[in-house]
């Protein structure tokens, strides 16, 4: 004879297999939490990944230990994580590469980007800036455009290398404008911004944060930055729009995910924390060189993920860059 399931039965079976989930979230964490970054130490990730993991340790009452995992343009750290167990003590601090763009960049991914990871907060845009060489005669965009429509291909425009948001940037650019500014890639974007000083090169579209020094030194010269509005650490600068340009709103950009399946209520509890962290002054010296350091909803954050996916994928086919 069989077993009758009644619907009290069955609400009581459902109830049972939902506590170890529930249990697991409520004592989260319970032993120490690693948070990859998929950069060397230094850079703009490590710079908002240490504090924050400072600030999670102090409000969680466990290690939150920064792990620098270079290498594959992100996707050997994003990878780990994609791979770790989805209970909250393996973190990753990423950018758009690794959480967005780098499936169109690489010929194959170890991972589905689309699905591997839950988001959980925005946390840092570093706007694009227009600069040139302080020789050339262009004092607005408008003269840049004109000049690069005047003799196509001559102009050159440095990066951090094949694929970078800077390199991205420049194709967005020449999309838009109808222009063929060269892009000349480098091993990182310092080495592009001395030969912009130098004069070997005429612009870059680089992050505020990296060229702020430069620029407020006079050895680069700052035509409009690729935000909404202006920025207080650039008041003098316009925006693209206000430049004439409209539509050409650029950010490379950073934020925190977890591993697909991870618990709804550890994604929530990660959320909240890195809010409070943000509000109480976790990122302010990134926002004094120029990052708009801001936190968001997992929703909101995947939602952009998305859109940012939408936006970038035809830009990267159209022009068929590729990774270095």
């Amino acid at each position: 004879m069989g077993i009758r399931i009644t619907r009290r039965r069955a609400l009581c079976a459902a109830s049972a297999l939902a506590l170890p989930a529930v249990a697991r979230a409520q004592s989260w964490p319970a032993r120490p939490v690693t948070m990859l970054v998929p950069f060397p130490p230094g850079g703009l990730a490590d710079q908002i990944a240490r504090p924050l993991a400072a600030a999670f340790q102090a409000a969680f009452g466990q290690p939150f230990v920064v792990e620098n995992r270079p290498g594959a343009g992100g996707n050997i750290a994003a990878d780990a994580v994609a791979k770790a167990a989805p209970d909250g003590t393996t973190l990753l601090v990423g950018s758009m590469g690794p959480l967005c763009i780098n499936e169109f960049l690489f010929p194959s991914m170890p991972y589905d980007t689309a699905t591997a990871f839950v988001p959980i907060s925005f946390l840092m845009g570093t706007p694009k800036v227009l600069i040139v060489n302080p020789q050339r005669p262009w004092t607005s965009v408008t003269d840049v455009i004109a000049a690069a429509r005047a003799a196509p291909g001559r102009l050159t425009s440095g990066s951090a290398g094949n694929g970078s948001s800077l390199h991205l940037g420049l194709a967005l650019f020449n999309a838009q404008q109808g222009t063929d500014i060269q892009h000349v890639p480098y091993r990182g974007a310092a080495p592009a911004l001395t030969d912009l000083v130098a004069g070997t090169l005429d612009m870059m579209f680089d992050n505020v944060p990296h060229a702020l020094g430069q620029i407020r030194g006079g050895r680069v010269k700052a035509l409009a930055v690729a935000t909404e509005r202006r920025l207080p650490q650039l008041p003098d600068v316009p925006t693209f729009a206000e430049a004439g340009v409209p539509d050409f709103v650029v950010s490379a950009w950073f934020g925190l995910a977890a591993p697909a399946r991870t618990p709804e209520a550890i994604v929530s509890r990660l959320a909240e924390a890195t809010a409070a962290a943000i509000a109480a002054g976790v990122g302010r010296p990134l926002t004094d060189q120029g990052a708009i350091v801001q936190a968001t909803a997992p929703a909101a954050f995947a939602t952009f993920i998305a859109n940012e996916r939408r936006r970038w994928g035809p830009v990267i086919r159209a022009n068929n860059i590729r990774a270095d």
